[in-house]
């Protein structure tokens, strides 16, 4: 029987979405080994002061399974 575990983190991004999905991924597997899968809790946009989108920022949850 296996045991997981559930993190939280947060990403950014200035290219998109996706970006910072794949930024949190892969700075969160450089510790954590056994990562089963993602869910995209929330996304926020930073905008400047003409309304252009500057920053793409996510919180993820992560699981993994415990060894």
């Amino acid at each position: 029987m296996a045991v997981a575990k559930v993190i939280e983190v947060n990403a950014s991004s200035t290219t998109s979405v996706e970006d910072a999905v794949r930024h949190g991924l892969k700075k969160t597997s450089e510790t954590v080994k056994g990562i089963k899968g993602v869910w995209v809790n929330e996304v926020k946009a930073v905008t400047n002061d003409t309304g252009d989108i500057t920053e793409w920022r996510v919180n993820l949850r992560i699981t993994f399974v415990v060894e």
